[in-house]
């Protein structure tokens, strides 16, 4: 791909902005976030706190660890964290520096009860409102359609910060996909990320695979959370590619939703999925001693596979975004061993069309294994394309043509799932 193709800097641009640094799993991270950015606005330590946010946001919150709290979970850690210990100029990594003396105060702050946590009844998809009380004043702010996305800030009625809801966002009435995200297909994918001057990527590819290759090792060492990683590897030949990749994999996650404080760089607002499409291919790169470039072609090819397939489907949804994350690393693994396009179009097609479907039923530490079985289907897909063999266009949600499938995959998961999403929801709390 030529450098003056407008696709080449819109590539370049979706890599830098999905490929950020966030400590533990995002959702929580974002209400607290918000929660630290209420209480500047406020500037004092809040008496009473409200935290109103969207379905979506309780069932990714409700059960997963929030790091820096001595092993507290749900909204009420989240946004305690924040309130307490929070730096509101970090954003995803708004709680990384936690002292011990902040974590008792975060867990005293907590069981006060004095944080009430509802539903917003005008919600998005994903939003997040924090409003904020003390001494006769009250701050508020607003987080929506992306975990950094502050829309609204204010203190005793002042607006301090106001931006645009955005059109073709979640919960908008768009496609959920923006400009530079439009202009993604696979074929242009696979031309820029052969071509492209690594000079314009590394920076973010490199952070990728520096600080998920760490959290994946350390979900092996620490026996995290469910131990998904772990077992793999007790009960099968820890030294094969395809057995590694999985597990390691799912070890990382192990470890996020656990709590574990060591920073993830996300893919398409997810830890989880910025795991899962970057530490099976350094996995395979190690095993077949690919050269670092080989690596990190292999690793911008699989990252922008992964935001391709994800942008119809949005932020959050009822489909697990562990599905099409594991289906971008085995289109990845086959772009590393020199995989033709075709190849790499019947793998992804293979192995969407095995797992879509499967529901998020939010962060937890049950996200490993289902990132351990959407890896498996990657790489039998990958095989299956390798073996001259393919799911066909009529067959199920597959049809003819790689974007055409996609396409069918992200109305699965953004429509079709609607009210799959609305009835795990029901489940979750009880309703």
């Amino acid at each position: 791909m030529m450098h003056n193709d407008p696709r080449y800097a819109a590539y370049a641009r979706v890599l830098r902005r999905h490929l950020r640094p966030a400590m533990g799993c995002t959702e929580p991270i974002a209400i607290a976030y918000a929660a630290a950015v209420a209480r500047a606005a406020l500037g004092r330590m809040p008496d009473d706190v409200r935290v109103l946010v969207s379905g979506n946001i309780i069932k990714n919150a409700k059960s997963v660890t929030v790091p820096n709290t001595g092993g507290l979970k749900g909204i009420d850690a989240a946004c305690a964290a924040g309130i307490v210990a929070g730096d509101e100029t970090r954003e995803l990594q708004v709680i990384a520096d936690v002292t011990p003396e902040q974590i008792g105060q975060i867990a005293a702050y907590a069981a006060r009860g004095s944080i009430i946590v509802g539903i917003k009844p005008d919600a998005r998809l994903f939003d997040i409102l924090v409003t904020v009380r003390a001494d006769g004043h009250e701050a508020s702010a607003r987080i929506a359609d992306r975990h950094t996305n502050v829309v609204h800030v204010e203190r005793d009625g002042e607006t301090l910060h106001d931006a645009p809801l955005e059109d073709g966002r979640d919960g908008g009435d768009g496609d959920g996909v923006d400009r530079d995200e439009a202009m993604l297909t696979v074929e242009g994918i696979f031309d820029f990320a052969k071509t492209c001057d690594l000079a314009d990527v590394r920076e973010s590819l490199e952070r990728q695979l520096e600080c998920n290759m760490a959290i994946a090792e350390e979900g092996v060492r620490g026996m995290w959370g469910a131990a998904v990683g772990c077992t793999i590897l007790a009960h099968n030949d820890p030294n094969d590619p395809y057995i590694r990749a999985k597990a390691m994999a799912a070890a990382g996650s192990d470890a996020r939703m656990s709590g574990c404080e060591m920073p993830v760089i996300i893919n398409s607002g997810s830890g989880n999925q910025g795991i899962t499409v970057c530490v099976p291919v350094a996995v395979f790169a190690e095993a077949i001693h690919a050269t670092h470039e080989e690596l990190l072609r292999a690793l911008a090819f699989a990252n922008l596979i992964a935001i391709r397939e994800k942008g119809p489907i949005g932020c959050l949804s009822a489909y697990c975004g562990a599905i099409s994350a594991g289906c971008a690393a085995g289109a990845g693994i086959a772009f590393l061993r020199g995989g033709s396009l075709d190849v790499i179009n019947h793998t992804i097609v293979n192995s969407l069309a095995i797992l879509s479907g499967t529901i998020c039923d939010g962060a937890k530490p049950s996200c490993a294994a289902k990132i351990a079985c959407a890896v498996d289907a990657a790489l039998l897909g990958y095989h299956m394309a390798l073996s001259c063999r393919e799911f066909r266009s009529g067959e199920g949600i597959v049809t003819k043509g790689v974007e055409n499938t996609i396409a069918n995959v992200g109305r699965l998961g953004k429509d079709g799932m609607k009210e799959t999403d609305h009835e795990i929801l029901r489940i979750m709390t009880g309703c």
